[in-house]
């Protein structure tokens, strides 16, 4: 029986053997996060998606500082691309983080991505369930930006960033990989460097295009791309994405970023809409569970022959991978009605 209580009372190291419990599948993580589910559903998470060279990693070690500025406790899960031969973290963005060492209100933790889609680890959404139990007010998702499979971020975050910076190759790679949809807030970084306004304007220019019935609004100087500061009717709350720049680095921009942030938030509280992406998640995490389930269930009970046969007769071009799954389904349907029939 797994005792949460350490987790819970914020024993660091009862939570690190943990997370390497999950990561690695141990039967025991099972039961230890069963145990801690109860106790989470407070933590507000972060991700943080970009293309490579964006300066994401710089940008989550500001907000971290910035964060704990404010009193706020934060837990970095960075997920890096994994070793070849190992399957391990390999850009080790711990060592990168070197101005969050020692403080006891930050958590990082470097996730091998193991070559699963977006980036992110299958392990990723345990490893937050986790820390949102061991009670971290801020969880920050780093990805390795990878491209367009990046939109799995979407599903493990409640407010996501998506970080660009000019001088990439292209004034927009966000728009490219087709990234740009998921985004809550935009993040021009690198702010300083030249044709950082080009990409701002890019940025805008595609906003105007993915939200046409946005209600944009004037102060009478700028042109903002955010909610409407007057009260909307029930039901016609917009967010438009917000463009921040920022120069991580310096530190630059991060406060704004930050009340940003705090605004989604609330925007997504006041309208209802994290209740309906909670409900979203826990629905794509389960029905992937089962899915999972059942796949492992069923290969056990066909054993590798039937599964072996089926294979050399989709090489020969027998059967198409769509019949041959469908007539092992029905084989495993077989078994199961014979096998309640002996009982």
């Amino acid at each position: 029986m797994f005792d949460p209580t350490p987790i819970l009372s914020g024993d660091r190291r009862a939570l690190a053997r943990l997370l390497t419990r999950i990561e690695n599948g141990a039967p025991e993580a099972e039961a230890a996060l069963a145990a801690l589910f109860p106790h989470t559903g407070r933590a507000h998470t972060l991700g943080v998606t970009g293309p490579p060279g964006s300066g994401k990693s710089s940008l989550v070690n500001e907000l971290a500082k910035a964060l704990r500025a404010r009193g706020q406790t934060v837990a970095i899960v960075a997920v890096d691309p994994s070793s070849p031969f190992t399957g391990g973290a390999i850009l080790g963005d711990r060592i990168r983080m070197r101005d969050l060492s020692g403080d006891r209100g930050v958590f990082i933790r470097s996730m091998a991505s193991r070559g699963a889609l977006g980036g992110l680890a299958r392990a990723t959404s345990e490893v937050v369930t986790a820390l949102d139990a061991a009670g971290f007010d801020k969880i920050l998702i780093e990805t390795i930006g990878a491209g367009q499979a990046e939109v799995e971020i979407a599903r493990a975050a409640q407010t996501v960033l998506v970080v660009e910076a000019p001088g990439l190759g292209d004034d927009v790679q966000a728009i490219k990989a087709g990234i740009l949809e998921i985004a809550d807030v935009l993040v021009v970084n690198k702010a300083d460097q030249p044709n950082a306004d080009a990409a701002v304007r890019a940025l805008r220019a595609s906003l105007d295009l993915a939200h046409p019935a946005a209600r944009h609004w004037t102060d009478g100087a700028h042109h903002h791309h955010a909610p409407h500061p007057d009260p909307l009717p029930a039901g016609e709350a917009i967010w438009i994405p917000p463009i921040v720049q920022t120069v991580a680095i310096q530190g630059k921009g991060v406060d704004e970023l930050l009340e940003v942030i705090e605004k989604h938030r609330a925007h997504l509280q006041a309208s209802g809409e994290l209740a309906r992406r909670e409900r979203e998640r826990l629905s794509h995490e389960l029905e992937t569970r089962l899915r999972d389930t059942l796949l492992a269930g069923l290969l056990a009970r066909l054993g590798n022959g039937q599964l072996s046969a089926a294979l050399e007769r989709v090489l020969a071009r027998e059967l198409d991978p769509t019949t041959a799954a469908r007539q092992l389904a029905e084989r495993f349907k077989t078994q199961d009605s014979n096998s309640k029939l002996e009982t």
